[in-house]
């Protein structure tokens, strides 16, 4: 017998934008049912750069340092190293903390890398199990892998749909007031709302533009044999081939990346040419032990045109598909989960009419668009890279060559991986429920990032003198943070939020600095750590906090 759960979000796709969808709703007393059709969370390494902005939403919820112990043991170096073979010359390397001393080295930092975390190396795999066992402990969510989403409809009243045990054996008919696809690449959920891809695809490049081939190995003897420094990615650059790897757990597993001349012939790889393959890369003959191994394929900047479709919206891969340089897809994707969280619960709770929904496509479309241009950007950088034949010759011409190709990919890492403006410069300027303040944010860059509070970006971070994060003193939904010695009646902004059934409070920092760096002693603080508004005074808060919450026309700045 088919039976019958009524839910108020049904979400398709148990990857870190479902996770972090189910634990953002669960805190909040949603009532959710994630399906996914795999038997559990990810075996394959997949996404493995955590960026600190994302490392900052992941302390807010109360686990970036359980995060921050997975993968690499503590003391294991996080460094992206270029070399002509992975034992081979190195060429070039950018050196960062390690997990055990980021926490400190973040406290000593500040303009662009002025933050409550820095990035973290760790494998999408340790993700998710953090991510599925913190959902778990929430009460209104209920969690079915080996479970998928046959058919749905959105009867404009709220959505029905049938989901099934992958075996065939049970099946769940579902009333739910709203769906999320984050359902991967190939979304059942984008197909059936007929939604097409923008952007662009079928970039060609010696690397990361064309089919790769992904292995999933054991190399025990890795660190062992390698003169080299231990890194956490090592890029191999040389004329016979491109590749890199990077160490999942610091001790023998790895994630093989690798490219052939043409899709077809990286298609046709078997097991035996992956072990050949990697032995080339690591320069001699190595033992290892093949995990798991799949094609897939890089030169994608793809965005989906809409994130939204009555009561059905889009996150994550089915959103938007990256090539994964720089790392964007995954975080972009703890993103789009964190922004669409807060207005669903808004609007399920009756705070704020459905119009508030409408902003989540607006918001993270653009961002979208950015991040996977960014994407390209970086990938043009490596993949057009061209490695003379005279790279590794012992010879005056060899020798020249390496110091040329030094000096680019010391350059490339630094683009690629130092990139703050690209984590914390994405901004919401454009959307109708930021209140616009007049001022303008600095230009957006990949590789720097000037804090400011205009409002639609990051609140500007700073460490309190007790040594708390200033994030760690926001409230988990709306923050109202005053600034500086002077006394402000907040009554205004107390009085709407309690009658409009917002959880808002008063945040009080005395401090002049922090005054000085928010530029003026009233700002409000959206759930997701995105600035609402700010301004000098209480007397339009009404105005303000209906705008905010879709409730009300735009304000105009003075």
């Amino acid at each position: 017998m088919t039976q019958l759960m009524k839910i108020d979000v049904l979400i398709v796709g148990g990857g870190p934008c479902g996770l972090m969808l189910a634990n953002e709703l669960g805190r909040r007393h949603i009532r959710c049912l994630l399906v996914d059709a795999k038997p559990g969370t990810a075996f394959n390494p997949q996404a493995n750069a955590t960026q600190a902005r994302t490392m900052e939403h992941f302390r807010r919820l109360g686990f970036a340092q359980e995060i921050r112990s997975m993968g690499l043991p503590p003391e294991h170096p996080t460094d992206i190293a270029y070399l002509t073979r992975f034992t081979g010359t190195e060429l070039a390397r950018l050196r960062l903390p390690t997990a055990a001393a980021a926490p400190q080295a973040i406290k000593a930092m500040s303009g662009s890398w002025s933050a409550a975390e820095l990035p973290h190396r760790v494998s999408q795999k340790y993700v998710e199990v953090c991510l599925h066992r913190h959902a778990q402990q929430q009460a209104s969510v209920e969690m079915r892998y080996g479970w998928q989403l046959q058919q749905f409809t959105d009867t404009g009243d709220g959505i029905e749909a049938l989901v099934t045990s992958v075996d065939g054996t049970q099946s769940l008919n579902v009333q739910a007031a709203y769906l999320v696809g984050a359902d991967g690449a190939r979304s059942m959920v984008r197909h059936q709302l007929g939604i097409a891809w923008g952007g662009a695809t079928g970039f060609k490049r010696k690397f990361m533009g064309g089919k790769m081939l992904a292995v999933y190995l054991k190399a025990p003897q890795f660190y062992a044999r390698n003169p080299n420094d231990r890194a956490w990615m090592y890029v191999v650059v040389n004329p016979e081939l491109r590749a890199f790897t990077m160490s999942v757990d610091g001790v023998s597993e790895f994630a093989f990346h690798i490219q052939m001349a043409d899709d077809a012939a990286t298609e046709a790889l078997t097991e035996a040419d992956a072990r050949r393959l990697f032995a080339l890369a690591y320069g001699q003959d190595i033992e290892i032990e093949i995990l798991s191994m799949a094609t897939w394929m890089a030169g994608h900047a793809l965005v989906a045109e809409s994130f939204q479709q009555g009561r059905v919206f889009l996150g994550g891969d089915a959103a938007h598909l990256f090539t994964p340089t720089g790392g964007l897809g995954y975080n972009t994707a703890v993103e789009d989960a964190v922004n669409l969280s807060w207005k669903l619960a808004s609007v399920l709770k009756g705070q704020a009419p459905p119009a508030l929904l409408d902003s989540y496509h607006l918001e993270r479309h653009p961002l979208a668009v950015r991040n996977t241009g960014y994407a390209r950007q970086f990938a043009d950088s490596i993949g057009l890279f061209e490695a003379v034949s005279e790279l590794e010759d012992d010879s005056p011409q060899g020798k020249d060559a390496r110091v040329l190709a030094s000096d680019y990919l010391n350059g490339h890492v630094r683009r690629e991986f130092n990139i703050p403006g690209v984590t914390f410069g994405g901004r919401y300027d454009a959307s109708p429920v930021i209140v616009n303040d007049g001022t303008t944010a600095p230009p957006d860059a990949a590789n720097s990032y000037v804090p400011c509070a205009t409002p639609g970006g990051r609140p500007p971070h700073a460490w309190l003198q007790d040594g708390r994060s200033l994030f760690d003193t926001f409230h988990s939904e709306w923050t109202l943070l005053v600034l500086g010695p002077e006394s402000v009646d907040t009554a205004a902004f107390e009085s709407a939020g309690q009658g409009m059934g917002l959880d808002l409070k008063v945040v009080r920092h005395v401090n002049d600095e922090l005054l000085s760096l928010y530029e003026a002693p009233m700002v409000l603080i959206r759930p997701d750590q995105i600035v609402a508004w700010s301004g000098q005074d209480a007397q339009n808060a009404p105005a303000i906090l209906a705008q905010v919450m879709g409730l009300g026309a735009p304000i105009s700045p003075c």
